[in-house]
């Protein structure tokens, strides 16, 4: 869910929304985002009466102004830079110019055919869905325009919106994510105001489009979070695809005129661009709807919850990009398939956050699960950790798509792999195997006796392994 604008309550032809009439559900859903809509699914299919609250769009925020539209416009900025650059594999192409109206509707195609989907799905699991924005109104309750809506359970999944600085007002020429997914035109040049995984996402769309990108980011790299060998590699990359970016400065204002914008750094620099794209990440929507009044323990905004998402008071849950960790759509879903079976009495297991993928879609990619070097060695000391790159350039298939990069793996001496961390095209598409090794706590002995298929970039993972593993082929360990 976005930021709460209005009230109302809706029914449609799509979702029928039975009488309630006091019935208590087993489950009532606060938020139809990822998180939401998968307790939803999960809770139904376990057999539990669910009753779904959304004042927006099913699929919130991931599916209509974020994961997915920005996913879209990344793969048409790939298409752009494959046109622009295929005389190198002696394709002679040119690139005529970026129809916005074209590319928007392409994204919007993709973005309404998984609604429909989504939406025939809810209706297939006889879930109730209520629209219309709905507040904790008891530990057992949701109010949605003047109607009590009673569960045995309540699960809160009301999303994040778009955040800006103190003082930073949005409108005009100064937009966030929200507004940048609706352009209907491709300025000449971009203040990208947060070097993070948004920030980053949208200046390589951007830069692939044509325009004069320039990043300010207040930390000492960009995407800060991630492990530093892989942060220095992207800024070398941005570097060199003529991305500019200012680091470690704060940001001091804006002004903006009918012609553009006028930015300003605490060191004094400036910048002057058509456009200020705001990107400092992503805030909790939980402001007025009564979770303060019924008890939850909120800090700066996110619902703080134990490692099975119980808020500590009644039988009431949280889930997603409201409790506190990676605000990530997978880490929601996840966490709502656990809601459903925790509810039901099946005991899952707890999601362990270090163990949740990541990845930047940005070109080049960057993808990681697990712990940094330097998160590692502050658990288990600097002398119980190594660690090994392996280089890309010995990779085929990524010689042929003519990309650079590497991998890079953290272990426990003598223990199993324990961070895996990769910059370089497409490198997204190799996390799921990433993932399943450090969260099953595989040796590098255990990767390295698995055949990878020739030639794929997932061989990638399997050289490492063996680099690792003390048998080195293409590398030069």
């Amino acid at each position: 869910m976005g930021e709460i604008t209005e009230t109302r309550y809706v029914c449609t032809e799509e979702f029928h929304v039975a009488d309630t009439n006091g019935t208590a559900f087993d489950i009532v859903v606060l938020g139809g985002g990822s998180g939401g809509y998968a307790t939803a699914l999960r809770g139904a299919q376990l057999g539990l009466k669910v009753a779904l609250v959304e004042g927006g769009k099913l699929g919130g925020t991931c599916l209509h102004n974020g994961c997915i539209p920005t996913k879209a416009l990344l793969h048409a900025a790939e298409l752009a830079d494959n046109a622009r650059e295929g005389a190198q594999f002696g394709v002679h192409s040119t690139l005529d110019h970026i129809d916005m109206a074209g590319v928007n509707k392409y994204k919007d195609t993709v973005i309404g055919r998984l609604y429909k989907g989504l939406q025939g799905l809810i209706k297939s699991r006889a879930i109730t869905v209520i629209e219309g924005w709905g507040t904790l109104v008891a530990p057992d309750a949701v109010e949605v325009n003047g109607e009590r809506i009673t569960g045995r359970n309540i699960v809160l999944g009301t999303g994040s919106y778009a955040r800006s600085l103190p003082g930073l007002d949005i409108g005009g020429r100064v937009m966030t994510s929200d507004q940048a997914l609706t352009l209907d035109w491709v300025p000449k040049s971009v203040i990208v105001l947060g070097g993070g995984v948004i920030g980053s996402e949208f200046a390589s769309v951007w830069k692939s489009f044509g325009a004069d990108v320039t990043i300010v980011e207040a930390l000492p790299h960009l995407v800060p979070n991630e492990d530093e060998a892989l942060s220095k590699a992207f800024e070398r990359a941005f570097r060199k695809r003529g991305i500019n970016f200012s680091l470690g400065v704060r940001f001091a204002g804006v002004t903006q005129s009918d012609d553009g914008v006028h930015v300003s750094l605490e060191d004094g620099k400036t910048f002057d661009a058509d456009l200020l794209l705001v990107a400092v990440g992503r805030g909790p929507t939980t402001s007025g709807l009564g979770y303060a009044e019924q008890g939850l323990t909120l800090d700066r905004g996110f619902v703080i919850t134990n490692e099975r998402l119980h808020t500590g008071v009644g039988n009431i849950y949280a889930v997603g990009d409201i409790v506190p960790g990676l605000q990530l759509a997978h880490r929601g879903f996840a966490q709502g398939i656990f809601l459903a079976e925790e509810i039901a009495g099946l005991n899952p297991p707890a999601i362990i956050e270090s163990g949740i993928p990541r990845v930047t879609y940005s070109e080049p990619e960057v993808a990681s699960v697990g712990l940094t070097e330097a998160k590692a060695k502050e658990i288990h000391g600097a002398d119980a950790v190594e660690t090994l790159e392996y280089n890309l350039g010995g990779n085929g298939k990524s010689q042929i798509l003519g990309t650079a990069g590497f991998v890079k793996l953290v272990r426990q001496k003598d223990g199993p792999v324990i961070g895996v961390h990769m910059i370089g095209s497409r490198v997204g598409e190799l996390i799921g195997e990433g993932q399943l090794i450090v969260n099953w706590e595989a040796y590098p002995e255990d990767v390295a006796s698995l055949v990878h298929a020739h030639p794929t970039q997932n061989e990638a993972l399997g050289e490492a392994h063996l680099a690792l593993a003390g048998k080195p082929l293409h590398a030069h360990n």
